[in-house]
């Protein structure tokens, strides 16, 4: 029997969701071994040239993961930012969308985009309470992750992000995600504080962590955010300042074959 979304979440025994920004990066994760795909605000804005933090649309995000619902046969959330609105009813209306394009489950943010300033507690509540009211009335089945982001951006501390899942698990949502806490001390503190399934973020200094490291303090997902396409650009800035710079062409020597890059999306 296939394992179904919902039941890849397992406190202390981790996924990773992969976080794919177009439909090639999606089936080469697949052909891998991903479980599941997530899409990436940040990833699919640098596809189009833009900035992440609300200059893509509600339209153009789930177009773009109709994109990889399609591109394999895996489940694939959606990076939903806030859910383009600030009311309850515009994060209700994005659900019913996500759902109908097929989306498995989505994140939703307590940052009042465009500004990365959290909304105020009881409004980020009632907003996660629209979306898990929503998406419970759904046909199908839907993971709904409900993100505290302030410790990310700087605008609260572990303490309130705590307070703010723990207000987001009693409303009902199916995964906690509070993204890059201080410490992998205050992860572990954050997955002890609830009883749902948490989400960790593998970026930043928790890149230096094993899947294994996150079992242990009672992780249930792992994502990948933007990292993987930072990565990416990463490779395309170094060369190209090689290149265009120093006239060096030597990184283009690195790169894998087209073959194999092929022989990946012949796996599907």
């Amino acid at each position: 029997m296939n394992t179904t979304f919902r039941e890849l979440h397992q406190p202390g025994n981790p996924f990773i969701l992969a976080n794919a920004w177009d439909i090639g990066s999606a089936k080469v994760f697949a052909a891998l071994g991903a479980k599941a795909i997530a899409t990436t605000s940040a990833g699919y804005a640098f596809t189009l040239g833009q900035k992440d933090m609300g200059d893509i649309t509600r339209e153009q995000s789930l177009n773009h993961a109709k994109d990889l619902i399609n591109a394999t046969p895996l489940p694939v959330s959606g990076d939903l930012e806030n859910g383009y609105g600030h009311s309850p009813e515009e994060v209700a209306k994005t659900i019913t969308l996500a759902a109908q394009a097929g989306l498995a489950g989505c994140c939703i943010e307590d940052s009042k985009l465009p500004s990365s300033e959290p909304y105020a507690f009881d409004f980020a509540v009632e907003r996660i309470e629209a979306a898990v009211e929503t998406s419970k009335a759904l046909d199908q089945d839907f993971v709904l992750a409900a993100r505290a982001d302030g410790v990310m951006n700087g605008h609260y501390d572990t303490d309130e992000a705590i307070k703010r899942i723990r207000a987001f698990e009693s409303v009902g949502a199916d995964v906690l995600y509070v993204p890059l806490p201080p410490s992998m001390e205050d992860l572990a503190r954050i997955c002890k504080s609830v009883n749902t399934p948490v989400n960790a973020l593998a970026a930043g200094s928790y890149a230096k962590y094993t899947v294994s490291d996150f079992a242990k303090i009672g992780v249930a997902r792992i994502s990948l955010g933007s990292a993987m396409a930072r990565v990416t650009h990463a490779a395309i800035v170094k060369a190209s300042r090689e290149m265009f710079g120093e006239g060096d062409l030597s990184s283009l020597v690195n790169g894998i074959s087209g073959a194999d890059v092929e022989s990946l999306f012949d796996k599907l």
